[in-house]
């Protein structure tokens, strides 16, 4: 029988950054360690941060009647919720986030005060002591400022003892953050610690230390992640409007408080503005790249109108590797950057491109899936699951098994040029061992010539797949013999693709622009052998009926 192997043997198989972690870990969930959390309790708040996004009352409706639709997934609120582990990680984190709190208060009645209590009440009750999850950096931030921002509402039975245990556990966990947050992960989580930390600070008796620290590890944060033309850094959209709105909040916060607001920070979201409204197609959401879903537009325009920043959408982002085309009616928006090495979220989509004309998606990437079920999650990561190029059925960066990306392309550019309208960018990765994948799109002033012509240069590889996926309210049919494709969208506009260099084909996709949720759709295929040192495959889409 082996021997059982040591404490040390343990943290000696682990990486330094994993081994400190699991050493943190192990002491954070010690009796001993929640006796240092222990101090005064504060009588009442200084004040509450001012809570700019309304909920929905349809969802804290559901909420009173014990439902909770989040992430995409269902979870009952029967009995004690707090002792259920959720189907997902995400549905988890969002749980014990509190966001929820928020439809309940917009909702703001009888029923819905005593349904938000109680779920506080129990959380207290059963996570009084350190676990990894509900107590993680970004989500325990997280549940601080949504407290704080709902105590009036919570309070408003005036109840002493519920207002004891409320503010001795906010105290407590914001005694565990202050020690912590220095050492989160350095993505944009980071800033939902840090907010929960600065809101600590400012609302907290007793805890004013927070603000300095916070205020000094949100600017390291803001120059590590926010890049110069305003995107962050992991390429996600819908990261980058999280991290904006947490600035707003932070802002808002601050202002309230006649504190100052950073330089820094307002530069940060100046040019975060612009950066948003680049990633948006056409029905007002999000573009769909390295993780991103398509999000509320309402909460979008929410965002923007808070930003007050009047900045147009932003064509070019050579720093964030992202290019617009606007036309007409028409809107591209193409991933020209190679994906962030560090991030979980981020996709093998290098050079993929996504397209809206009017307020109805066209050609889409797949999406990303949430954790329940990670095969999807994985499948929605790679190269084929994007409006791009593949050789031989591998992706054009590798997607490990850990949700990072390992090998990437090292060479990634782009170029575009305009006049009179007509739009035409040009890019290209290495991405491929041996070739080069040179790709170049065209829009028609009018935007309704849609014009590419992909290119493999180089020995490497056998053959090649283009693939369009299409969202799934577009009809579809093969026509004119199978040398084409008839496309029409949900308001009874056609468009037709042609390709020449490839055999044209349909086959079956999928689409998750919502969170943990998969549509079926069709995506066109265009594929064919390798030819020596040059591969080049042209192809259109032109709107019928329109300008040729």
């Amino acid at each position: 029988m082996a021997a059982r192997p040591s404490f040390h043997d343990i943290v000696a198989g682990l990486s330094p950054a994993r081994g400190w972690r699991a050493v943190r870990h192990l002491v954070y969930g010690t009796p001993l360690y929640e006796l240092t959390l222990k101090g005064r309790v504060p009588d009442k708040l200084r004040g509450t941060p001012p809570d700019p996004w309304p909920g929905d009352p349809a969802v804290g409706a559901a909420i009173v009647k014990g439902q909770l639709a989040i992430a995409g997934t269902s979870v009952s609120l029967a009995g004690n919720p707090w002792t259920r582990k959720p189907e997902s990680g995400e549905a988890a984190a969002a749980l014990h986030a509190f966001a929820w709190l928020a439809d309940l208060k917009t909702l703001g009645s009888e029923a819905a005060g005593k349904r938000a209590r109680k779920l506080v009440n129990g959380w207290i009750k059963t996570h009084s002591r350190w676990s990894a999850l509900a107590w993680r950096p970004d989500v325990l931030g997280e549940r601080l400022g949504h407290w704080f921002c709902s105590h009036d509402f919570l309070c408003l039975d005036d109840d002493p003892a519920f207002q004891a245990r409320f503010l001795s556990s906010a105290a407590t966990q914001a005694r565990h953050l202050q020690r912590v947050c220095a050492k989160v992960e350095k993505d944009a989580g980071a800033f939902a610690a840090i907010k929960g930390l600065i809101y600590s600070g400012i609302c907290l008796p007793g805890c004013e230390k927070a603000i300095d620290t916070g205020l000094k590890l949100l600017g390291q944060e803001i120059a590590r992640q926010i890049l110069p033309d305003g995107g962050h850094f992991q390429r996600c959209p819908s990261l980058h409007l999280s991290v904006l709105a947490h600035l707003l909040d932070l802002r808002g916060t601050l202002v309230a408080a006649k504190l100052e607001v950073p330089d820094s920070w307002q530069r940060a979201i100046d040019t975060m503005a612009p950066m948003l409204r680049s990633f948006r197609l056409g029905d007002g959401g999000l573009a769909l790249f390295n993780g991103g879903n398509e999000e509320d537009a309402r909460h979008i325009d929410a965002v923007l109108g808070r930003a007050g920043v009047r900045g147009k959408a932003l064509l070019s982002a050579p720093h964030s590797g992202f290019q617009r085309l606007a036309a007409g009616r028409t809107v591209i928006i193409a991933d020209t950057g190679a994906p962030p090495a560090a991030s979980f979220l981020a996709h093998a989509g290098t050079l993929s491109f996504e397209m809206s004309v009017g307020k109805e998606r066209l050609i889409v990437n797949c999406g990303a899936l949430g954790d329940s079920d990670p095969a999807w999650r994985f499948a929605t990561r790679a190269t084929a699951a994007h409006s791009t190029l593949t050789v031989d059925g591998a992706s054009s960066s590798e997607v490990r098994a850990d949700a990072h990306i390992g090998r990437r392309p090292a060479d990634v550019a782009s170029n575009r040029r305009e006049a009179d309208g007509n739009i035409w960018l040009e890019a290209r990765h290495d991405g491929y061992p041996g070739l080069v994948h040179h790709r170049r799109l065209y829009l028609d002033a009018c935007g309704e010539d849609v014009r590419g012509e992909d290119i493999l240069a180089g020995s490497g590889g056998r053959e090649f797949t283009l693939r369009f996926h299409l969202h799934p309210l577009i009809g579809v049919s093969l026509t004119e013999g199978g040398s084409a494709v008839l496309l029409r969208l949900p308001s009874g506009v056609g468009w037709r693709f042609l390709a020449d260099g490839g055999a044209i084909g349909l086959e079956e996709s999928i689409y998750a622009g919502l969170p943990n949720t998969l549509r079926r759709c069709s995506q066109i295929v265009v594929s064919g052998p390798l030819n020596g040192t040059r591969t080049t495959v042209k192809w259109a889409l032109h709107r019928e009926g329109g300008r040729r």
